[in-house]
Formats: structure tokens, sequence, C-alpha cells
């Protein structure tokens, strides 16, 4: 991809590039805090398992040293093979993750923040539901987040909301710490936004398109370095991600209680226009016949998802 820099780790090993199972993905920005104690637990908690994995930093943008300390580590790495992207802009979390995704080499690809917060002790664990699951999450067992106040009753509106959507019971819907099949992940990038709602998006692009998913406890630290989560942008963001994921997937969802409230709200109105005057209203079947339209809308759009599964 042209304007990326990228560098390899020279290792000791013959392994080929066919023989990586497991690609260790770190999406990173302004992490030179954290980067190399991540990259050092990561290679820690992977050195005892039969794994054949890379580790693959993918840098963006960063204006500090984060890719340089990056680089550093891939350079004296030898245990396995680390490779260091270099974005030329800055396009968010979501960009990042997805430029791994299609770089990456392994059958599976594990992701975490190279912020410290997920402890990469919980990778082999994630790694040994597989091939049983299409994706594995670490579900986070605390909040260590800023503006808890803010974060904790809006995350469990858009939880309960998204297990509504889904039909399934959702512990964590944007941890950062999930394992995957990748080519189950590829199909579904180019609904992936470049921002923080990014790791959402990949989770219900699963449970809405029948993939297995597994939840596993994980602990959740505090994180190394300053907070780039926005309160109130990313918040309305994480939203709109949920809604949007179910009107590709599951219009009916949304459609078909909306249409259901519509055309009661009509009839009710009917009722009292009725009683009060003798005789129903204008407004009283628009209301309902605007109902009946969401439902075909719905319906249409239901058909449409369904094709384009095909």
């Amino acid at each position: 991809m042209e304007g990326w820099q990228t560098q390899v780790a020279t290792v000791s090993t013959t392994e080929s590039v066919q023989a990586v199972q497991v690609t260790v993905l770190l999406p990173a920005y302004n992490e030179e805090q954290a980067i190399e104690a991540v990259l050092e637990e990561i290679v820690d908690a992977l050195a005892e398992t039969a794994t054949h994995y890379e580790i693959l930093v993918v840098d963006d943008a960063s204006t500090d040293r984060t890719a340089e300390l990056a680089q550093r580590f891939a350079a004296s790495c030898w245990q396995c093979s680390v490779r260091v992207i270099r974005c030329p802009r800055n396009r968010g979390a979501g960009a990042a993750r997805k430029v791994g995704i299609r770089q990456a080499r392994g059958q599976y690809v594990v992701m975490l923040d190279a912020d410290g917060s997920y402890p990469a002790g919980a990778i082999p664990e994630l790694l040994s539901y597989f091939p049983a699951y299409d994706q594995v999450n670490g579900a986070r067992t605390s909040e260590q987040g800023t503006m808890r106040w803010l974060r904790r009753p809006a995350k469990w509106v858009i939880r309960k909301l998204a297990c509504y959507l889904t039909g399934h019971k959702i512990p964590d819907l944007n941890t950062g710490l999930k394992a995957f099949r990748r080519d189950a992940m590829l199909p579904w990038l180019w609904v992936v936004p470049d921002g923080f709602s990014c790791v959402t998006t990949m989770t219900l692009a699963f449970l809405t398109n029948g993939y297995s998913v597994k939840y596993v406890p994980t602990p959740y630290r505090p994180r190394i370095g300053r907070s780039k989560f926005h309160p109130i942008k990313d918040t309305a963001a994480y939203l709109s991600t949920v809604l949007r994921m179910v009107l590709y997937f599951r219009p009916l969802k949304v459609f078909l209680p909306l249409s259901g409230l519509m055309i009661a709200a009509g009839v009710l109105k009917s009722v009292l226009s009725f009683a009060w005057t003798g005789s129903m209203q204008e407004s009283d079947i628009v209301i309902m016949v605007a109902g009946f339209m969401t439902c075909m809308l719905g319906l249409l759009a239901e058909v449409i998802v369904a094709h384009h599964r095909r």
C-alpha cells in the first residue's frame, strides 16, 4: 500500500509466511509510554504455547515515539516476527484495525489495545476456543475508563438495545480484546467505521450474520497514558453504530416495532376522534397509513438484506 513503511524483525527461525497461525494486531496512536511493555507482555504470554504467531503494529500516524519504539522492539525480537506499519495520516482506530486485518498473515487475528489496559495473558485462553467459535471476545469485569458516571449508564442502555436488536446476550459490546477468523471478518470490513465504534461493529457483524461468538471474562486495567475517548462524540457514534448495523442486517427489528406503534397510535386516535366528533379525522388515516408504509419499507429492506447475503 503506497505511503506505508514496514519494518520486519529478523528472527532466528526458518518459519515461512504460510506457517503463521495467529496475527496479534496492535493498533497504536501516541502510545509511547506503553507500547514496549505491551509488546513484551504479548511475547511472554505466547512463549509457552506452540502457536506460530506474528505481531503486527499499525501506527496511526503517531506524533510521538510510538512507531520508533515499536521498530526498535521489532529489530531486537527473536521469538517471533514483528512488523510495524506506519500509516501516512491519522484516520482513527477503526481504520488502523482494517489496515492490520488486511495485512495480517495469520488464519486468526487477535486484537488488543496498545495502552496496556487488556492483559495479553488472556490471549492463549481466547485462542483455545477455536475452531469451535468464529469470534471470541474478552468481556471486561470492571470499568476503568474516565468519566465512569457517564460511561456506565450509556454503555448499559446501548448494550441492552444491541441485545434486543441482535437477539443475543452481549456482556461487553465494545471490548477491544477480541480474536476472530480473518476470513470471516474480511467480507464485513466495509461496514467497520474508522472511529472508536469499530470494535462494536465487528461484534455486531458476526452476531447478525449467524457466526458463533464467545465471551470470556477478562480483567481490565487502567490504561497507560492519556485517554483519547470523547464522552459526547464517541457515545453518539457508538449509538449510531448499533442502529446502523441493525439496519444493515436486521431491519425488521427496527421497522416492525415502529410500524406497530404508529398503527396502534392511529387506531387509538381514531377511537378518540370518533368518541369526540362522531367520525374519523384525516390525521387518523394518515398515521395508520404511515404505519403500514413503514412496515412495507421494513419488509422491502429485509428482502434486500436477504438477497445481499446470498
